[in-house]
């Protein structure tokens, strides 16, 4: 075995975590699939010179007859029927993964990926308390003595795990002293120590795919999946996969990516801000005609996003898997009532609209909101479990429509600029604090938003973009101006200390990325290597 760990894991088990024999397992993933995890990376390089070129994008010609023949997924096992709400949260810290496995939620996307930062011990902890959650044990007290458990008396969430995107390195685990895949390390280590007892509980293993940009992608999960049933002896079509429609090219690909998925398949689920931001990223050299208002104004009611959102329900339905709704991202505020009640009504108006359409159930980020989303799925579900039997035959969307980014209602301001700035550098700091899930403004952000956030800085700079409230152009010295005042902002808000380690390497982070002529794909690469210079040097990032 030439697999090597380049750094102890520095929390109480993690030895369990890291046997040999799981290790060889991912050794065995890598060796197999990862060559082909680079060329799809390739490949999206190619796909993205390609729009800039043509500036388009369109349904894929040569794969027509699975757009036009009758086919449907695998059945779904029982316990993914019911997916009316759904919490989402990341798997480390226990007390957060405890908390929502006790929100009587039907399922809980335990977060290996965006609500995650990547050090080297969330990685382990989180695959560790996603074991000890399959067993039953999971618990934790906290350093004031107050005790987590796992409640007994309430049904508990069936898990879904979301590993890390494509694109992401894991550079504490070498072979042949090259950085393994994120995605790779997250999948194996959980398969691993979790498969076996999620079957004899009798829900499970199951993933969340995120970020995937084609079919081809989808084939190397499926290819995966098929591998790892076969080297533990599970029988195939035992993993079921949802994927994450949160790229625009995926957008063109939703039956293809189920196609290639078919036996390990069960869902499809729109995800906003990743979406946006993959618009962006991928439109960037078309000029105003994809340049985004504020992305407050941006509504999943704006035509370019009901088109998306309505060729999903009505894709999902035609082959048998579910339709999920987005995220309801709000963190409720005790000392705030009345914003908190205004917020619940427009969480309970979010998640009307997608029962309405067809979607079989929806994101909350917050347990609170558990119960707002499951009552307004039960007054459309009814008995049902599901709303499979919703077709949306009326629906009929077109290239043109999902790019119709200029559709959007809204307007640039210099308040819009000024808060993606600070949600840029607030988010990325604590994400370099080793924390993927932090409240902003009572909203539960992840990686989504800054990328979204910075994205838009970018895209404003690039095509000189007028603000509605000031009449001013964005330029460099404006975004450096602004900057500079919302950092200081921020520099009255943290101790020192933190400051210093975190705040200020995120500013100069995001400063440069969004003032780069040259387009950055993922803030979490270079902030990945930030974070890896901070923990493993003891030092500031």
């Amino acid at each position: 075995m030439t697999i090597q760990i380049t750094r102890e894991c520095r929390i109480d088990g993690a030895e369990d975590i890291l046997t040999a024999d799981a290790l060889a397992f991912v050794e065995e993933l890598h060796r197999r699939f990862d060559a082909r995890r680079l060329e799809l990376l390739d490949a999206r390089r190619e796909r993205r010179a390609e729009v800039a070129r043509t500036g388009r994008l369109d349904f894929l010609p040569e794969t027509a007859h699975i757009r036009e023949s009758e086919w449907q997924v695998a059945p779904a096992p029982e316990a993914l029927r019911d997916r009316r709400v759904e919490i989402t949260g990341p798997a480390a810290p226990p007390k957060m993964a405890i908390n929502a496995l006790n929100s009587q939620a039907r399922i809980w996307l335990a977060d290996l990926e965006d609500a995650a930062s990547p050090t080297w011990e969330n990685v382990v902890a989180g695959v560790k308390n996603l074991r000890d959650a399959a067993r039953g044990t999971l618990a934790y007290t906290s350093p004031a003595g107050k005790a987590y458990a796992l409640r007994t008396d309430v049904h508990r969430p069936t898990v879904v795990a979301r590993p890390r995107g494509w694109h992401l390195p894991e550079r504490h685990v070498l072979v042949d002293g090259e950085p393994t895949a994120g995605a790779l390390v997250d999948f194996g280590l959980h398969f691993f120590h979790t498969a076996r007892q999620l079957i004899a509980n009798g829900h499970g293993p199951y993933y969340y795919l995120p970020k995937m940009e084609s079919h081809l992608e989808a084939r190397l999960w499926n290819d995966i999946f098929v591998h790892a049933q076969n080297a533990l002896g599970i029988p195939q079509g035992t993993v079921r996969a949802t994927v994450l429609i949160e790229t625009i090219p995926a957008a063109f690909e939703m039956d293809e990516i189920l196609y290639e998925l078919r036996d390990h398949a069960s869902g499809l689920n729109a995800g906003r801000w990743d979406y946006l931001f993959s618009l962006i990223k991928v439109f960037r050299d078309q000029g105003e005609a994809f340049t985004l208002p504020d992305r407050a104004d941006v509504a999943m009611t704006a035509p370019f996003m009901r088109a998306y959102t309505e060729l999903l329900v009505k894709t999902c339905h035609r082959r048998g898997a579910f339709a999920m709704g987005g995220m309801a991202a709000f963190v409720p505020n005790r000392n705030d009532l009345d914003a908190t009640r205004a917020a619940f009504e427009k969480v309970r108006a979010d998640k009307t609209r997608e029962a309405n359409d067809g979607f079989d159930g929806s994101w909350v980020a917050h347990p609170d909101l558990v119960p707002v989303c499951r009552e307004v799925f039960d007054a459309v579900l009814g008995e049902r479990p599901n709303q499979l039997d919703r077709q949306r035959p009326e629906v009929s969307v077109t290239a043109d429509q999902l790019l119709d980014v200029a559709s959007a209602s809204g307007s640039a301001t210099e308040v819009g600029l000024r808060t993606n700035l600070a949600v840029a550098v607030t988010y990325t700091a604590v994400w370099l604090s080793g924390n993927g899930a932090v409240a902003i403004n009572n909203l539960m952000e992840d990686a989504a938003t800054a990328e979204i956030s910075r994205s838009q800085v970018w895209q404003q700079l690039r095509n000189g973009t007028r603000l509605a409230d000031t009449g001013e152009q964005v330029t460099p010295a404006l975004v450096e101006r602004l900057l500079t005042e919302e950092v200081a902002k921020l520099r009255a808000q943290v101790p020192d200390a933190d400051f210093a380690a975190f705040y200020q390497p995120a500013a100069r982070l995001i400063s440069t990325i969004c003032l780069d002529d040259d387009y950055v794909d993922f803030l979490t690469l270079p902030a990945y290597e930030l974070l890896i210079h901070s923990v493993n040097a003891g030092e500031p990032a």
